[in-house]
Order: C-alpha cells, then structure tokens, then sequence
C-alpha cells in the first residue's frame, strides 16, 4: 500500500476507544494514531469513504489526559481474520482548536 502520510503513526498501549459523538455507540478502539488519522480495530465493517464524528476515550480514564473529540474520513478497509471485526483508516478532517491540544497531549503519553 502507498504510504502517503505526512507524520508517522504512534502505537498504543493506552487502550483508546471510539463513540460515535452523536448515537454514542461504541465504534472500537484505536490501534496506532498520529496528529492527521488512525487506525481503528471496529467491531463491525466500516465503510469507506463514510465520514464520522467520534471521541477518543482513554480507557480506564489517566489524570491529565482528555478525550477528544473530532471528525475523520475513513480511507480504507479490510474485514478481520474472523469476519466479525475490520480494520480501517481514518483522516482527521475536523479538529477543533482545544481539541488539537488534548490530541497533542494523547500523543505525548504513548
């Protein structure tokens, strides 16, 4: 695959996990994340193209670290192993300034 990303991705041993922002389903969890998009291991397919607004939420919750929320693009798509999971990759497209501050605090901490 083409890697046209302009910062690299940082693994996490912090377990992240992504809510839709307005149903407030549970998504799944973030596998590696950077300043511009993620990763993210879904419970169920995830469409490509389809655009999300979600938040990021450190789980269990650590002093000091935000959730965040923001709007992503999803670029890609795979189904996992089992069938049951997938594994798609997100764009940041929506970042509100204090957003991009606890984003950059996230990153600091993985």
């Amino acid at each position: 695959m083409d890697d046209r990303r302009q910062h690299s991705r940082q693994n996490t041993e912090l377990q992240l996990e992504v809510f839709d922002l307005n149903s407030g389903q549970r998504l799944g969890r973030v596998v590696d994340l950077s300043i511009d998009g993620f990763m993210l291991f879904s419970d169920t397919p995830v469409d490509v193209d389809s655009v999300i607004e979600c938040r990021l939420v450190p789980a269990p919750p650590l002093d000091g670290l935000e959730e965040v929320k923001l709007g992503a693009d999803c670029l890609w798509s795979r189904p996992g192993a089992d069938d049951g999971h997938c594994w798609a990759g997100f764009h940041i497209i929506d970042l509100a300034e204090d957003q991009a501050a606890h984003l950059d605090n996230l990153l600091r901490h993985l």
